[in-house]
């Protein structure tokens, strides 16, 4: 393979789309999402998609591929990414990866060979059966047990993951994170770029950003996403709409709803600084100031061209 490539992680709220943006223009680029949810059609306003207007002509990729129970893995992922950067270095651009879901992205720069783990759909099955039976909470348990390490980076509420961790625990006896962890090797020359800032401006920036959401018509999407009867998706399980399912069905009142789904987003933001900070190579710039963002991205431009050796417009 080969080839240059910026990465962009950290929580959700922090500024990585503006950052992507602005990178693409001074560096040529274009933008692969990194983000395991912006891939479904319908699913604008939760999962914070870039809107057209807002892209400044520069091309974004991996976004509304998908209906929201059309199956998606981190397998497929990969090689739709990795296809995506050698067709964006074939043109003479630089394909930067802008996102938060920290598996997908690590499974297209590194040498994972997902393949190689085998599989049992009869085992599958028996799992799928009593996570409908039990909730996916008894399944998160047992995998607990077995891969606690793997149980700590994947949500209860991902079955598919959960289950997925569980049938290569049980084919092979390894733990599944084992497996994740079997090559390191990066496929590309990359300057991986991570954002953070201080937790309560962080904090803050998750719970305005959802009240924003809610005023932009959240509420209507999920609603619309519940009439056409998406419900045993993994796609509606994400943060953001979930929340709003529970509301619809009459378990929570509609603040009860709003607040829990900010609670799970500060959760989330926190699940995602710990990972990437634990397994991968990133170099962090600190976010907390919106104001010094031209004098960070300035700092970010330099940091990049030099890693990767290139001519940027700064």
């Amino acid at each position: 393979m080969g080839g240059k490539v910026v990465v962009i992680v950290g929580p959700t709220a922090v500024g990585k789309t503006k950052l992507g943006i602005a990178l693409a223009k001074k560096l040529d680029g274009e933008i692969i999402s990194g983000d395991s949810m912006q891939i479904y059609k319908g699913m604008d306003i939760g999962t914070a998609k870039v809107k057209p207007d807002e892209m400044e002509g520069i091309p974004h990729h991996l976004i509304d591929i998908k209906e929201p129970c059309e199956p998606f893995s981190v397998v497929e992922f990969q090689r739709l990414a990795r296809t995506l950067i050698a067709e964006i270095s074939a043109r003479g651009r630089l394909p930067i990866i802008v996102g938060g879901t920290g598996l997908y992205i690590q499974a297209a720069i590194y040498d994972y060979q997902f393949s190689d783990a085998p599989s049992d759909e009869a085992y599958r099955r028996t799992l799928k059966q009593l996570a409908a039976e039990q909730g996916p909470e008894a399944l998160h348990r047992r995998l607990s047990a077995v891969d606690p390490e793997s149980a700590a980076r994947i949500h209860p509420h991902n079955i598919r993951r959960v289950i997925r961790a569980l049938e290569v625990h049980h084919c092979t006896g390894k733990p599944f994170s084992a497996w994740q962890r079997g090559e390191r090797r990066l496929l590309y020359e990359t300057a991986i770029i991570g954002l953070t800032a201080e937790r309560d401006v962080l904090y803050r920036r998750i719970n305005e950003r959802v009240d924003a959401m809610i005023a932009a018509g959240l509420i209507e999407e999920a609603k619309s996403l519940y009439d056409r009867g998406f419900r045993d998706c993994q796609a509606v399980q994400a943060i953001g709409y979930k929340e709003l399912y529970d509301y619809f069905d009459g378990r929570v009142s509609l603040e009860e709803a709003i607040e829990q789904l900010k609670q799970h987003s500060r959760r989330y933001a926190k699940r995602q600084l710990t990972w990437f900070r634990n397994q991968m190579p990133v170099t962090w710039f600190d976010m907390t100031d919106f104001a010094a963002f031209p004098a960070r991205t300035k700092e970010i431009f330099h940091y990049i061209a030099g890693k990767l050796q290139l001519e940027a417009n700064i």
